[in-house]
């Protein structure tokens, strides 16, 4: 698992790195904003770690960043700031979760468990996702079938990645809206529904085998049939 931290006190970031190193995780640590977002456009990662008053780019901003980028890799704030504003900025700026200063390790490490097992994002650290013949570049934000590009709208990317990363297997509307849309999403709407339309007609129409179903009463897969 690589993790990336973005901490400005040394001996904060030392006694972090220590601590999941010492668990076999591998730790990049950025000790200002800028040089963060650098090491994030660079590298792929499994979960990011943020301070919020950080030199160069806050917190709040590069969380704000890293969602757009890449919206299934968690975030955790681990800051001093313990006000229910700063909590909700936080949550609002895309945050997985937030944990406040004097904190101990086992604890950030339990969350950081915890958030890397929901998030399934070990199909992120592969560049190219593939379900039959429909391929999809991470970096690049690039989507093809059969070797013609599709274009996507940032939810149809963001929704599209998701199943690719679960591919095979069936992802609830529930588990779509937590993934995809945000913690306070109405579930009994039909966005989900209207969009998996949209995904459906973009990379399925005009092709034989059709990779995007529908699970009557469990939710969606992505598969060959």
């Amino acid at each position: 698992m690589n993790l990336l931290l973005v901490e400005d006190e040394l001996s904060v970031s030392n006694f972090i790195k220590k601590g999941f190193e010492s668990e076999g995780y591998l730790l990049d640590v950025a000790y200002d904003g800028v040089l963060g977002k650098n090491f994030f456009d660079k590298k792929l990662y499994d979960l990011v770690i943020l301070d919020i008053n950080v030199p160069g780019i806050n917190g709040f901003q590069l969380c704000e960043q890293f969602k757009k980028d890449r919206p299934f890799v968690p975030v955790i704030f681990l800051t001093a700031l313990d006000g229910l504003d700063d909590k909700i900025t936080g949550f609002e700026s895309g945050a997985d979760d937030y944990l406040v200063k004097p904190f101990e390790f086992q604890e950030l490490l339990l969350r950081v468990k915890a958030l890397i097992r929901r998030s399934g994002t070990k199909g992120l650290t592969e560049k190219k996702l593939i379900v039959g013949d429909l391929e999809m570049e991470t970096h690049g934000k690039i989507v093809t079938r059969a070797g013609k590009r599709i274009e996507l709208t940032a939810r149809e990317f963001s929704l599209l990645e998701y199943l690719m990363i679960n591919k095979g297997r069936v992802v609830s509307r529930v588990d779509i809206a937590e993934k995809v849309w945000d913690l306070n999403f109405d579930t009994s709407t039909n966005v989900i529904d209207v969009y998996i339309n949209y995904l459906r007609k973009k990379i399925d129409k005009g092709h034989e085998v059709k990779l995007l179903h529908t699970v009557v009463g469990m939710g969606y897969t992505l598969r060959e049939n």
